[in-house]
């Protein structure tokens, strides 16, 4: 009847979304639902938890380093299962979790699988697999995320009133190991290493630019560039979500105030997720790079220069914008300047690094908190980084195009 859903280019994207959906897992977003249950299990401070959980991330994103980039040496399904066992025994082991050791070992083993393998396994597939319509692609792969984010909190609040939140987490352990190997097995077991989109232009183009190994990409001194633009978002957004409530006092907001806020969030990022694959695929992901952290950089300022409850709602739409962008921007340049053939292990490398700048935002926002930084003067700082990794981005902008064989 829908002869679409049986085409492998359409069960390539509904793997990526599916994968990004349980990737929340590991998400600072969900396992901040469960931060008062555990403090309150084990008796310990925000600091403490908060502490912990930095230092987990950090683990995870040098581990992802070596992991992620296995993904171009195996095929994907196989791959995938690996990643899919490791997710579920990490769900597991939170719903054991008695001590502080514990707790360290199932974050860290949480971020890795949930919000590094399998965020990296969705994108990694995604952006190898797809040339013509990847921008497309990843934006619909994303959208797995943004429907988590819309609808796990609401459900997670809900369950934890009326059941203990270690059989929440076994729960999910059990969906995780009924589901995702037929899903996976279903719809990407005819997909290998070599695979691509059906198009009536064979990939012509792809066999013309070079492939780059991962270590040519580390002596490219544009890889840094685009990474200094590129971590802006996962740093000072972290930051910002994690300090909201500092946020919210210090500009005397009341506690609804962002909590509202975050639906206009959640609205701009989904729609410019939407439109920006479209652009990418007829503009290409190279020539947008430069405005992809304009909104960031203009939230900056609302949040310097502006303290109405409604300076909130513009604040975390325009990280919304930049958000959307970002998560596309993320993984098709780098298929653009570097090809695909090593893209895993690109991927791998950039992913860490995005891990790595979430645990860097919490320690340097809590760090200027704790050195009475107004929240003026740490979106100030915010502001400067943001404006010299653009400036940056500028003078290198025509020098972004791949090398040709």
């Amino acid at each position: 009847i829908f002869p679409m859903f049986k085409s492998l280019n359409f069960k390539v994207i509904l793997f990526g979304f599916i994968f990004t959906f349980f990737s929340s897992f590991g998400q600072s977003f969900f396992l901040g639902l469960f931060n008062s249950s555990i403090r309150e299990t084990l008796s310990i401070s925000h600091g403490q938890f908060g502490s912990i959980y930095a230092s987990a991330t950090l683990l995870s994103s040098f581990i992802l380093v070596w992991i992620g980039k296995k993904i171009d040496d195996m095929n994907i399904l196989r791959f995938s299962f690996y990643v899919i066992i490791l997710l579920a025994i990490s769900s597991f082991l939170f719903s054991k979790i008695s001590s502080i050791i514990f707790l360290f070992f199932a974050i860290f083993l949480m971020r890795l699988s949930g919000q590094g393998l399998m965020s990296h396994t969705a994108t990694t597939t995604i952006s190898r697999y797809f040339e013509k319509t990847r921008g497309r692609a990843l934006s619909t792969t994303w959208l797995g995320l943004s429907l988590a984010e819309f609808i796990l909190p609401l459900l997670i609040v809900f369950l934890l009133t009326i059941t203990e939140w270690r059989s929440i987490w076994l729960s999910i352990s059990v969906l995780i190991i009924l589901v995702l190997p037929l899903i996976s097995f279903y719809l990407v077991k005819n997909v290998n290493l070599d695979s691509r989109e059906n198009l009536i232009n064979e990939e012509k183009n792809l066999k013309e630019i070079k492939q780059w190994k991962r270590i040519e990409v580390l002596k490219d001194y544009r890889f840094y560039i685009v990474c200094l633009n590129m971590l802006a978002m996962p740093w000072i957004a972290t930051g910002t979500f994690v300090y909201q409530s500092f946020i919210a006092s210090s500009k005397g907001w009341g506690p609804y105030v962002i909590a509202q806020s975050f639906m206009v969030y959640s609205i701009l990022s989904v729609a410019t997720l939407f439109f920006s694959g479209f652009l990418i695929d007829k503009y290409s992901s190279r020539r947008l790079l430069i405005y992809m952290n304009i909104p960031l950089l203009l939230s900056a300022f609302v949040l310097f220069y502006f303290n109405s409850p409604i300076s909130s709602f513009v604040f975390l739409g325009l990280i919304g914008i930049s958000n959307g962008l970002a998560n596309v921007l993320g993984s098709s340049t780098w298929a653009e300047i570097y090809g695909v053939k090593y893209i895993g292990s690109i991927k791998a490398l950039t992913t860490a690094l995005m891990v790595f700048s979430t645990a860097f935002g919490t320690a340097l926002f809590g760090f200027l908190i704790d050195n009475s930084y107004s929240i003026e003067q740490i979106a100030l700082v915010s502001g400067f980084y943001i404006l010299i990794a653009t400036i940056s981005l500028l003078f290198i902008r025509n020098r972004l195009n791949p090398n040709y064989i």
